[in-house]
Parts: structure tokens; C-alpha cells; sequence
């Protein structure tokens, strides 16, 4: 007999009375209590980010106008003048800024590193983790410009905000680059000390719409 032999017939007497495994349900929830867009939705997302030690900022009325200035004085505070942005933003959102750079596929990794910060807005976000959802399209724009930069001021519309999982899964095209943020950039591999912004911005800022 081999060893190998020997290891299985081990594995088949020790499971040989064992019992019938119970059948293992497969229906998950697929939709929250509170309708996409609700107040309680935006509170608890609102919760969830500030607990992950992003900042939130809250603006009533929809108006790209109050976006821009709710952006622009987010910035302001922390002494940034300069954004780069994908080319679907309203040019709103960063009229208060000194500087725009508007990307096109053009800035380099190094280029982007010379920029303090990005804005952009979120396809979706999930109440329940604390999520915004980026897909690379014109209002996201792609994965490298919200990653090289320091920090990432993000615009999110109430009535994109739902509570569960899979109904943000039901709104997104799974052929698209996703990226599911969950607060700044963080690990504490180390000796267990938090370190931000190690693979992405240091410092979140997101703007709640609604």
C-alpha cells in the first residue's frame, strides 16, 4: 500500500458514518427595507463612511452650482487649488477650483502624481458597507486617476444610494473595470498600525447629494 492509498482510507473510514450534510439554502436577500434614494439610506451610508474615516459632505439640492461650491470649499480647507477630472463631470463641479486638468487618457502615472487631487462622481452606493461604486465611464473616469492622487473628492446622488449588495450589483455592467471603495485608502498589515494611502487616495472626501 502507498502512501497515498494509506491517507485516503484513512479519510474514508473516518468519514465513512458520518451524516447527510443539510441542504444549504441559496436564496440571499436581494433588496433592503428602504426603496434606492431614501433619507434613511443616505444617514446610514452617511454612518458608514464617516466610520471608515472618510468626510462627508452633505448638499440638499441637487443644483451642479452648490455641488462645485460644496467641492470647491472641501478642497479650499485642506489648501488644494488643483483637481484632475474625467471628461463626463459637469464643469460645475469644479468651477471654484484655480486649476482643472480634464482627462482624456492622456496623464501618465507620473503626471498624476503631481496632482493633489481627482473628482469624480459614483455610478452607485451601498448604505449597508459604506461603498461607492466607480465603473470607469465618462463620470468615473478610469481606475488610474482615482488611485495616484492624494485625495479623492467624490459626488454621490441620493437617488443613486441603495442598501444592499446585490441591488447595487443589478445596476452595474459586469464587463466594466469596477472599483468598490470603501473609505481612504488603509492597511495595518504591519504590527497592526493603520497606514493610509498605500494603494490609493489618503484622503477621501464625499459629496452626498439630495
Amino acid at each position: 500500500m502507498t502512501a497515498r492509498e494509506e491517507v485516503l482510507g484513512r479519510i474514508r473510514s473516518a468519514l465513512g458514518d458520518r451524516p447527510a450534510a443539510p441542504p444549504i439554502p441559496r436564496e440571499c436577500l436581494r433588496g433592503g427595507v428602504h426603496s434606492p434614494g431614501s433619507p434613511e439610506l443616505a444617514l446610514q451610508l452617511v454612518d458608514r463612511l464617516e466610520d471608515y474615516r472618510a468626510t462627508v459632505v452633505r448638499v440638499g439640492a441637487a443644483d451642479d452650482g452648490d455641488i462645485g461650491r460644496a467641492v470647491g470649499d472641501a478642497l479650499a480647507s485642506r489648501e488644494i487649488g488643483q483637481a484632475v477630472t474625467p471628461r463626463g463631470t459637469p464643469r460645475e463641479w469644479t468651477g471654484w477650483l484655480a486649476d482643472v486638468v480634464v482627462d482624456e487618457g492622456q496623464l501618465s502615472a507620473r503626471d498624476l502624481d503631481a496632482i493633489p487631487a481627482v473628482v469624480t462622481g459614483a455610478v452607485v452606493a451601498i448604505a449597508e458597507t459604506g461603498t461607492i461604486v466607480l465603473d470607469g465611464g465618462p463620470l468615473c473616469g478610469r481606475r488610474a486617476i482615482t488611485l495616484v492622487p492624494d485625495t479623492h473628492v467624490c459626488v454621490v446622488r441620493a437617488r443613486d444610494i441603495v442598501q444592499t449588495v446585490p441591488e447595487a450589483l443589478a445596476r452595474l455592467d459586469p464587463q466594466r473595470p469596477l472599483t468598490f471603495v470603501s473609505g481612504p485608502s488603509a492597511t495595518s498589515d504591519i504590527e497592526l498600525d493603520r497606514v493610509e494611502g498605500v494603494h490609493g487616495p489618503r484622503t477621501l472626501v464625499v459629496v452626498v447629494v439630495g
